[in-house]
């Protein structure tokens, strides 16, 4: 099964802001999320986010949800891990 990536406004403005080397590791990361969005490395969220995934890439966590019923998955947030989860 392939899913289908959706990046929501806010993470594409986030993924701008970030460094060129950084961005082309993450973009590579969220092209992998198509055949696996559940790769090594990924960790539920606890809390309010319970249904939300994220992936560490470096100091950068790409924060996501997993529609399963329509094969789609969300990029909600990119960011630096300091910054990331402060306005989830």
């Amino acid at each position: 099964m392939t899913y289908t990536i959706k990046i929501l406004e806010k993470a594409e403005r986030e993924l701008a802001a970030v460094p060129a080397k950084d961005r082309k590791r993450i973009a590579l990361h969220i092209d992998e999320l198509v055949d696996n969005p559940y790769p090594s490395g990924a960790q539920q969220l606890k809390g309010a986010f319970k249904n939300h995934f994220r992936i560490r890439i470096g100091d950068y966590r790409i924060i996501y949800q997993i529609e399963n019923k329509v094969l789609t998955i969300v990029i909600v947030r990119i960011g630096h891990r300091r910054e990331v989860y402060r306005k989830l």
